[in-house]
């Protein structure tokens, strides 16, 4: 695997991932470990749901499972990088963009789609994308998939970020959690937000919904959330990888027929990292902004890699040929 691309955060996603308290134990002997990543978010519920529900101990029996949350993508790529973690569930921003540096990283499934939400603080004057000229926003990461979604839709109105010279303010790497604050503060005018903290804000600090989820650059195609590991991981361990892939399948069937159950697990999990329970409104409607699925459409992924490049957050024309790799889980399927 390519340790070096991102050394330089190496030390500092080390520390985070001690400190967050996110580790548990399962399995038996013999048979080594594995460390598994996600975000405290809805869209995430394959994950969450997977280690809640006991998915992945019962399929991983006798390995020790590890899991990991993570604030954004970019901390997660660093930690794959860094061979702190080995396979995970994460927006396919980081993942393209990592791929496109010479990473080592390839989606094995999707895990959702759909998630993401515009919103604006309700004294920011922004009713529309037209107003965001002077205005500012957050994102969870500088080029993620939420930044890139917002980010061409605004250039298609003529509006570019400062960052390449607009006059549209971007503010970067804001845990969603922290959005709340950054919002009563009155610190940024709006956000691309994932869900549940995007309608978190509209349900109770009456944010303006200026996008929905369906109105979004791919919305409703581009996966949200993927489940990648590097090829090395998957050359060197692909009964492991297959373990999780089958755990993974088996948590989608469980969220597709429990969807109580499920809200109730994923504001459980989110309530023990961050001290935020949501009411059954928040939950129940941004549930309705996403779709939980294992599907992957590569052309969604390739257009929104575009408009990365057109954004300038890449460097090279993106060609993302061998990037998707789902041979496993359709092996998985088949034994199923």
């Amino acid at each position: 695997m390519k340790r070096q691309l991102l050394a330089s955060a190496g030390a500092a996603v080390l520390l985070f991932t001690a400190g967050c308290g996110g580790d548990d134990a399962a399995g038996g002997e013999g048979q080594g470990d594995i460390n598994i990543g996600y975000f405290p978010n809805l869209d995430h519920a394959a994950g969450l749901v997977g280690k809640q529900e006991g998915f992945f101990d019962q399929h991983l029996e006798g390995v020790s499972t590890n899991y990991t949350h993570f604030p954004n993508g970019n901390d997660f790529i660093e930690a794959l990088d860094t061979g702190s973690l080995d396979i995970g569930y994460v927006g396919p921003g980081p993942a393209i963009n990592y791929y496109l540096q010479g990473g080592d990283v390839q989606i094995l499934s999707g895990a959702a789609n759909g998630a993401t939400l515009i919103v604006s603080s309700e004294d920011s004057g922004i009713k529309e994308l037209e107003d965001f000229d002077g205005k500012s926003f957050c994102t969870p990461g500088n080029g993620c998939t939420h930044n890139v979604q917002l980010e061409i839709m605004l250039k298609d109105l003529g509006l570019e970020s400062e960052r390449v010279g607009g006059t549209v303010e971007h503010q970067s790497r804001v845990d969603p959690a922290s959005m709340t604050m950054r919002f009563q503060e009155g610190e940024v005018d709006a956000a691309a937000a994932p869900e549940p903290w995007g309608t978190y804000l509209v349900e109770e600090y009456n944010a303006n919904v200026v996008t929905e989820w369906n109105d979004v650059f791919v919305g409703e195609t581009l996966p949200s959330v993927v489940l990648v590991a590097s090829s090395e991981f998957v050359d060197e361990h692909p009964e492991k990888v297959e373990s999780v892939l089958a755990a993974h399948k088996e948590s989608i069937a469980f969220i597709d027929e429990n969807e109580e159950e499920t809200l109730e697990a994923v504001n459980d999990y989110i309530y023990e990292l961050s001290q935020q329970r949501f009411s059954d409104d928040v939950l129940t409607n941004a549930w309705e902004r996403m779709n939980i699925s294992a599907d992957v459409d590569a052309e969604t992924l390739q257009e929104w890699a575009d408009a990365s490049y057109d954004l300038q957050f890449l460097d090279e024309e993106p060609d993302l040929d061998g990037f998707v790799n789902t041979e496993l889980l359709e092996e998985v399927e088949e034994e199923s």
